[in-house]
């Protein structure tokens, strides 16, 4: 996308006020998570929406956007800021930068991932913490009260997505994202998501619980990947009258071929997070999903890959320390403590990690029939008036009928554990 043309120079000024406060003077398209949600639902599309725990995936991420005319959304989870290097705080200016490296021109959305809320402690805290976030740049929200019953849940979201400004982009989650064994019901998203609606309030995308999970499938115990596509396409066509399709968490590990189904199935949003951690440390990974590959219970590392072999070995005893098996989750929690480490990595080694990003980054894009997408968020940017992209659809339903007494509550499995990221 040329800079100096006169759509992409009206893109600019009709950025989110958020952006144009703290970028005003940097060309750089940082749009609104609306616009983006829009273009993608015009093309029958999904949005590649990479969580970047090391800054070496926004780069690769954004090489590839640029290169396929794609719009992207680069997110970190609330949870992930506790044991990344990339902070909240830090991720703006790390795009912005790197966007200005690659010449601009490449046009990306800032989202909030999995904004935890589990008390009304959390709630409380949210109102002022997400202000603060949105004054940095973000312009894209989840809110995930999932883990709590669908009752809290929908008060949670509501009266904290009344503290976003409406014209950045939201997503709202019922069912938690735990992998196979329960699943999102019909009734339980037309519930959440029509009394949001009877409130005024309007998400992109609704996150559902539909067989995905977080992180590696462990193939030594038999796991793989199980998203029951047919529910999913249930929860999509019912609450498609309300503008709202399905944003699909957990797609590392997931074939690709199954991948570039998804949006027959009304989904059009696809999280990947894991595949990018897999990519900076050099792990063997699956060709056609990207799932970590195990070995005699441990990762293996790819020695011409990622971080050297020495810097590996130094995350593993570490690992070991902090007493996490040699194919844990939990090896995400080396982000932070191996953050400078790996940001000191020479130039040829951190361009190796960029290149392999856009590399998967790419196949994502073609996979999830985004190439284009910017220049259709371009379009829809000149068509209205101003910056502001609040979505302009009508009340459907009455707060009467989305009463407590009404939530059609039933028992969650597994209680108490975190499945945020």
């Amino acid at each position: 996308m040329k800079i100096e043309s006169a759509g992409y120079k009206e893109l600019l000024n009709k950025r989110p006020l958020n952006v144009q406060a703290i970028y005003g003077n940097e060309p750089v398209a940082l749009v609104s998570g609306r616009d983006i949600a829009d273009a993608a639902k015009q093309k029958g599309a999904i949005v590649l929406a990479a969580n970047v725990r090391n800054p070496l995936t926004i780069k690769g991420v954004l090489k590839a956007a640029k290169k396929k005319r794609a719009a992207v959304l680069l997110e970190l989870a609330k949870s992930e800021a506790t044991y990344c290097g990339c902070t909240f705080d830090n991720v703006p200016d790390f795009a912005v930068r790197y966007s200005a490296e690659l010449g601009h021109g490449v046009v990306f959305g800032l989202h909030v991932d999995h904004y935890g809320i589990k008390s009304k402690g959390d709630l409380l805290e949210a109102v002022t913490n997400l202000c603060s976030i949105v004054s940095k740049g973000w312009t894209s929200v989840a809110i995930d009260a999932s883990h709590n019953p669908d009752w809290e849940n929908f008060c949670y979201t509501r009266d904290i997505a009344m503290s976003v400004p409406a014209y950045l982009g939201l997503e709202v989650e019922v069912g938690e994202i735990k992998g196979p064994g329960e699943l999102t019901t019909v009734e339980e998203a037309l519930f959440f998501i029509g009394g949001l609606n009877a409130w005024g309030i309007f998400p992109d995308y609704l996150a559902i619980s539909n067989g995905s999970k977080h992180g590696t499938y462990d193939t030594s115990k038999g796991e793989k990947e199980g998203i029951d596509l047919e529910r999913t396409k249930e929860v999509a066509d019912a609450i498609s009258k309300f503008g709202v399709s399905i944003a699909q968490h957990g797609i590392s590990g997931t074939p690709l071929d199954k991948v570039s189904l998804f949006p027959k199935f009304g989904i059009n949003k696809g999280n990947v997070g894991t595949l990018w951690q897999n990519i900076v440390f050099g792990l063997m990974m699956d060709p056609e999903t990207g799932n970590a590959i195990t070995e005699n219970g441990e990762f293996v590392k790819d020695p011409k890959r990622g971080i050297p072999q020495d810097l590996w070995m130094e995350i593993v005893k570490w690992a070991d320390s902090q007493g996490f098996s040699r194919k844990d989750g939990n090896y995400k929690k080396a982000n932070k403590p191996f953050h400078d480490a790996i940001m000191s990595l020479p130039e040829q080694i951190k361009e190796a990690i960029v290149e392999e990003t856009a590399e998967w980054a790419e196949r994502f894009i073609d996979c999830f029939n985004c190439e284009g997408t910017a220049d259709l968020v371009m379009e829809l940017v000149s068509k209205r008036e101003s910056h502001n992209c609040a979505p302009c659809r009508e009340i459907l339903t009455k707060r009467s009928d989305y009463t407590q007494a009404k939530v059609p509550n039933r028992k969650k499995l597994n209680q108490g554990k975190d499945y945020s990221d």
